[in-house]
């Protein structure tokens, strides 16, 4: 990518009633006693109006390693998914390990002749990076099926649930902008302003991976970007290198915003022994950059998430705790042959 224009924002074409979605062990596997979450997710996928299809890896105790199955295998089938015309969207069943085995197994080419939408978190936050910075594709930061759909919506209260469901609907199927997205009383501005520019983000542990591989976003993709980023597991300390990491990358000195998802299973945030809380680090390290800061939003590995599609323009405003989708993730599906065209240079 270094010395080339950045491509432009390519959308996938908004899905339709019955349109085939298909679920993929594209990182971890299922396991047996998962299998009744992963069912309940198909009901969900259901309920919104498309067809439900699992893939062939997606098999109850299949597994090597910590991986459903070996990167070339589970990119063959990644492959096989992008390449099928009647599939028009691929859900990842779960999170995992082996993403980074097989970012240079994909047909890259079949992404950009017709862009899907991918859904997942976690280690899927690769190949929303990755893609996005090969094809300029909206990678569509959401729930997994098995821990997402299945059992973390399951848990929350109904209304949540409805309310959920109507948002990944329109969001997959609809061609306008989203608006503001439904806030609550974990939201909490760490520094006020606002800010306007692409959402560009993940799991913090894989934006610093993925900057050190030749698939790397180049800087010039981060520049006016809102940044958003969870995470879990680990050290607090993890989190305040991270960000280190993207300081040192120059990445700060380029975003205007800055969106903080709420942390999960972190050691050593909130401990009586005068350990920092996560706005402490995070201010830390952003210094005197003046940049509006949003935390406790709702997206990970913390419960039920709110969609955040990478590449899309937002509209954050810290101090009323509002974080607007300025555009569509998806674009109306035209006559002819299936497939998109990029919208422009990305900014």
């Amino acid at each position: 990518m270094t010395g080339s224009a950045p491509p432009g924002l390519l959308r996938p074409r908004a899905l339709r009633p019955g349109d085939l979605v298909v679920i993929a062990s594209l990182s971890g596997p299922l396991l047996a006693a998962y299998e009744p979450d992963l069912e309940q997710a198909v009901v969900v996928l259901e309920r919104m109006g498309f067809r439900v299809r699992r893939a062939p890896l997606l098999d109850a105790g299949r597994r090597r390693w910590w991986s459903a199955a070996t990167p070339a295998e589970i990119a063959a089938e990644l492959n096989a998914l992008l390449r099928d015309p009647e599939v028009r969207a691929i859900v990842a069943h779960d999170g995992g390990q082996t993403v980074l085995g097989y970012l240079d197994l994909i047909d890259v080419e079949a992404v950009a002749a017709d862009p899907k939408p991918i859904l997942g978190y976690s280690d899927i936050s690769l190949l929303h990076l990755v893609l996005h910075a090969r094809t300029g594709l909206v990678g569509f930061h959401a729930d997994l099926a098995t821990p997402g759909l299945g059992a973390a919506w399951q848990r929350a209260p109904a209304e949540r649930r409805a309310e959920l469901e109507r948002l990944y609907s329109a969001l997959l199927t609809g061609t306008e902008s989203i608006g503001p997205l439904p806030t609550s009383a974990s939201w909490e501005c760490w520094r006020p302003g606002r800010a306007e520019g692409p959402l560009i983000g993940g799991v913090i542990n894989r934006i610093a991976l993925v900057q050190a591989t030749r698939w790397a976003l180049p800087l010039e993709r981060f520049d006016g970007a809102v940044l958003f980023w969870e995470e879990t597991g680990g050290l607090a300390s993890y989190v305040w290198s991270y960000l280190h990491v993207l300081r040192h990358a120059g990445i700060l000195d380029r975003i205007s915003g800055m969106v903080v998802g709420v942390p999960h299973a972190i050691d050593g945030l909130d401990r009586p022994d005068a350990s920092p809380t996560l706005p402490e680090i995070v201010l830390d390290v952003l210094g005197d950059r003046d940049i509006p800061v949003l935390g406790g939003v709702e997206f990970g590995h913390s419960g039920a998430n709110l969609p955040m599609p990478v590449g899309v323009r937002v509209g954050l405003d810290a101090h009323e705790r509002t974080l607007s989708l300025l555009e569509p993730a998806a674009r109306v599906h035209g006559r002819g042959p299936v497939g998109c065209v990029h919208d422009g240079p990305a900014t």
